[in-house]
């Protein structure tokens, strides 16, 4: 009962930090949540849970950004995903655990070094990019819970404000973890667990809200970086000391 109620209540406290992380700046949920909640969950409940919390908050963050919404760059990065998305839950599922912890361990850490250096590459431009990074991060975020990094990348690359971005990031994020549901479905968590998870969410996404017009954009980003690499890394090398 003890051991039940330290794993719910550290449950609760990343899907509180990554809940205000998402509203504050359109995404993070999943770098910061997906790490923990594997190791928590175990992968296949991990990844789900982050799919349907980083889905409902988008829904409430873009709920006052709509308007800024570029449909018509959003369309070929969301139809792209919805074609990868069952390919990325189809790998997930015939990997062995230690396996599949490896490539999420690694997918996380890639992406936050890739974020961390702001590449630019050339090819995610234009609609061909739209399309390159919305078939990657369908497969990422169906297999691992991380698809944000390809839809980051293309908005550096067309060089969108963080006006911009938050907005589309949040369209984007709907529809990628609304494909991943429908095809992975929801977590089966105990009802306490749920209830704790759900509370942590509002709660965490009141706080990022009240918290958005004080907070540096900088600051919140280094933080998830942080975190990000910190759980990346010690997936990682569970998965990999699970193979040996």
């Amino acid at each position: 009962m003890a051991g039940a109620g330290a794993a719910e209540l550290l449950l609760g406290g990343i899907v509180l930090l990554a809940a205000s992380v998402q509203w504050l700046t359109g995404m993070g949920f999943a770098l910061i949540a997906v790490p923990v909640l594997v190791l928590l969950l175990g992968p296949t409940q991990g990844v789900v849970l982050a799919n349907c919390a980083a889905g409902v908050i988008s829904i409430g963050g873009l709920a006052a950004g709509w308007r800024r919404v570029r449909i018509g760059a959003m369309v070929p990065l969301v139809i792209a995903a919805a074609c990868t998305v069952p390919a990325g839950s189809w790998a997930a599922a015939r990997l062995s655990e230690p396996v599949l912890l490896a490539g999420i361990g690694t997918v996380v850490t890639l992406a936050v070094a890739l974020a961390m250096g702001g590449a630019r590459i050339p090819a995610l431009t234009g609609t061909k990019g739209a399309v390159t990074a919305g078939a990657v991060g369908g497969f990422m975020n169906s297999a691992a819970g991380v698809g944000g990094p390809p839809y980051s990348l293309y908005a550096m690359n067309a060089g969108w404000s963080v006006r911009e971005f938050v907005p589309n990031a949040q369209f984007y994020g709907i529809a990628v973890n609304v494909f991943s549901v429908a095809v992975n479905g929801v977590p089966r968590l105990s009802g306490s667990a749920w209830s704790v998870a759900v509370a942590a969410m509002v709660t965490g996404a009141l706080i990022g809200r009240a918290l958005a017009p004080r907070v540096r954009e900088r600051g919140v980003r280094r933080l998830i970086f942080a975190l990000a690499l910190a759980g990346g890394f010690s997936v990682l090398i569970k998965g990999l000391l699970g193979m040996a």
